[in-house]
Parts: C-alpha cells; sequence; structure tokens
C-alpha cells in the first residue's frame, strides 16, 4: 500500500508512558528504556526514539513512510524495541492517554520553558497523544487542508478515545487527555485560516501575547507545519495498540488526499462554528463511540457510528487510491467489535487492571 500522490509521505510520533509492574504508578526511566531501545536499532534512521515531557514518558516516531505497508511494519518494530528495553528496565510501557495511576512527573529541561508558561495546569500531565503528520506539497496547501479537516477532528477522536483514568479513578470520559488538554490556550479546534500569512500572524500574535512558548507550539489539534510543508494532527489518544494507530494514520491520509482533491476542484471548506466544534470535540471526548456524537456541519446531535459512516463514505474514493479500504474496513470493524482503548481500559475492571492489560496490547495480536 503506497501513496500515488507525489509527495504525498506520512508519519506517527506516538507518546507512551512507563509504569511499576507492582504499582502501576509512572516511573522515570524514560532515559533507560530509550538507551536501551536505541542499542536494539530502531527500524529506520530517521525513527527516533527519545524521552518526552517527563522521564516517565517516552516518544516513537516512525520518520516519512511513503505507504501504509511501510508504515505498518516500522510501528510493529517500534513498539517491539520499547516493550523488550522496557522489560530489560523492569518496567511496563503502557500504550494509554493518561496515566491510569498517577505517579512522580518531573519535566524534563528541555521543556522547562512550557512548564513555567503554563504552571499548575501541566503539573499533573501525562496525556500521550499520537501524532500523524502527512506531507503535502506547500505551506499553503497545508493551511487549506486543515481547514477541510476541521469538520472531522471530532470522529477521528471518538474512533481513538484511550484514557478513561487518571490518578485512579474513572473520569466518565472517553478521552479525559483532550479534557485536560483544552485548559490551555490555542488547543482544541482550530480556526480556519484564509491563507499561511494568516496563520502566521495569529501564531505569532498568540506568542507575544504570552501564551505561546515559541511561534512553533501552538497546541490545536491539528495544525499545518509550514516549515516541513506538512499538515500534522494530534488529536488521537495514543493507539491501544498498533492496529488502533494504524487506523488512525490511514483515516488521516485518506482525509488529507480527498482535501488535496477538493482544493483542485475549487470546493470550499464546511464552515464551522467555534462553539459547534468545541462541543462536538467535548462529546467526542466524554462519549467515544459509545454514546451521542454532535455533526459539526448541521449543528446537532447525531450517533458516533452515524458520524464514522460518514468519513468513510467521504474518504472512499481516496481510501481505494491509496489502497486501504481493506485495512480501514476491518480496523473499524476491530473496533466496533472490541470497543474503544477507553472501553477496553474499563472492561478491564479497575485502573490497575487496565494498565496490566494496557502493558499488553503494544504489538499486534494481543487481543
Amino acid at each position: 500500500m503506497g501513496f500515488p500522490s507525489p509527495g504525498l509521505t506520512v508519519s506517527v510520533g506516538e507518546e507512551l508512558l512507563l509504569a511499576d509492574p507492582a504499582t502501576g504508578h509512572t516511573v522515570p526511566a524514560a532515559s533507560e528504556v530509550c538507551h536501551g531501545a536505541r542499542v536494539l536499532r530502531p527500524a529506520a534512521e530517521d525513527a527516533t526514539v527519545q524521552a518526552q515531557w517527563s522521564d516517565t514518558q517516552v516518544e516513537a516516531h516512525t520518520g516519512d513512510c511513503s505507504g501504509l505497508d511501510e508504515l505498518a511494519a516500522r510501528l510493529t518494530h517500534t513498539r517491539a524495541l520499547l516493550t523488550t528495553a522496557a522489560r530489560a528496565a523492569d518496567v511496563w510501557l503502557v500504550p494509554s492517554g493518561t496515566s491510569a495511576l498517577g505517579g512522580p512527573i518531573a519535566p524534563r529541561s528541555r521543556f522547562a520553558a512550557v512548564a513555567a508558561t503554563y504552571a499548575g495546569v501541566v503539573a499533573d500531565h501525562h496525556g500521550c497523544g499520537c501524532q500523524v503528520r502527512v506531507g503535502v506539497p506547500d505551506p499553503e496547501t497545508a493551511v487549506a487542508v486543515v481547514n477541510h479537516l476541521r469538520p472531522w477532528l471530532p470522529t477521528l477522536l471518538a474512533l481513538s478515545v484511550n484514557s478513561p483514568f487518571t490518578g485512579g479513578a474513572d473520569t466518565g470520559h472517553a478521552s479525559w487527555r483532550v479534557v485536560q488538554r483544552s485548559r490551555l490556550p490555542a488547543s482544541g479546534m482550530p480556526p480556519h485560516f484564509a491563507s499561511v500569512r494568516a496563520y502566521e500572524a495569529r501564531v505569532s500574535r498568540l506568542a507575544e501575547q504570552g501564551v505561546l512558548v515559541d511561534d512553533a507550539s501552538p497546541l490545536w489539534l491539528a495544525r499545518p507545519a509550514p516549515r516541513l510543508s506538512g499538515v500534522e494532527l494530534r488529536v488521537a489518544d495514543t493507539g491501544i495498540d498498533v492496529e488502533a494507530t494504524l487506523l488512525q494514520a490511514a483515516l488521516t491520509a485518506a482525509l488529507v488526499r480527498t482535501a488535496l482533491t477538493d482544493l483542485e476542484s475549487g470546493r470550499e471548506a464546511p464552515v464551522i462554528g467555534e462553539q459547534v466544534g468545541a462541543a462536538a470535540l467535548w462529546s467526542a471526548a466524554r462519549h467515544g463511540m459509545s454514546g451521542p456524537g454532535i455533526h459539526p456541519v448541521l449543528e446537532r446531535q447525531a450517533p458516533a457510528t452515524v458520524l464514522v459512516t460518514e468519513l468513510l463514505a467521504a474518504v472512499r474514493p481516496a481510501l481505494e487510491a491509496l489502497e486501504a479500504t481493506q485495512l480501514v474496513r476491518d480496523g473499524v470493524r476491530r473496533l466496533l467489535r472490541v470497543g474503544t482503548g477507553a472501553a477496553r481500559q474499563r472492561a478491564a475492571g479497575g485502573p490497575y487492571e487496565a494498565v496490566r492489560v494496557l502493558a499488553t496490547n503494544t504489538i499486534p495480536g494481543a487481543d
């Protein structure tokens, strides 16, 4: 499965937690685990593993892939490396959007400005997301593509929810990570931008106002990456397994290709009101696939399954072109059969049991 569009590449960055097998609490072992994974060798030269916000968290990046088969192989290889390195360090690798039981947080020095700017808002931050970046021809196109992606962000979130617990308690939400992120400025649904100049002006203004650490760090769940001529989505919780992450990447690539086709045909992006967009994201974070969603264009409640059906219909030609129709169809069916990450965590029986189950779901075939 390759990407026939020139320059269309995809990469995935996954954030994962490290936990004590005895207690389920996070432990500061990222430096040791990342070193062990590097010794075992990443899948490709541009694939990386590194400690993230805290030494209790690692980030694995696949590097740019020219097709979904290559991406699947790299995701599997990197998770296997990290799992092996974590076991050698006597810790669990935990693919979850939040820490179910909590634990110590010590921001690494490179994030000192973030900790100083946001203070108590990030003092208990264990959030782990899945970043999907898709290459596009140029920065102007990247901004236009994000405009077209906005209506689908809540549905992508609903499919990916994997953070129901935090600090040993059930939050009642399917994605507590996204709720936590909503406390930060320039987060949630991205605004509609008429041009890359308008985007850069807004981001620069927010940085000058002191609510962003710098002009490279807006926290919207989707954003253009002008310096890289790409589009970045950070809407999904870290996938409970490789299959969940691959489904998110395939749908994102298909949405970007669909947006490029719409732009070539002169089709404008749908208008999404800021409050409606925020409400749709909140509903997806609250219920995932297990309750009502909000149709961001029609501005009314709709079952999450109906919204997924609309998404699949919208990207059908793109999935065919990407040779990903069967992959996505199987992925959605599997998700509806076994449940989202949040549903599977709750089914485990409690926060510690959820951490134990999560630690067995880092590579394919776990269920």
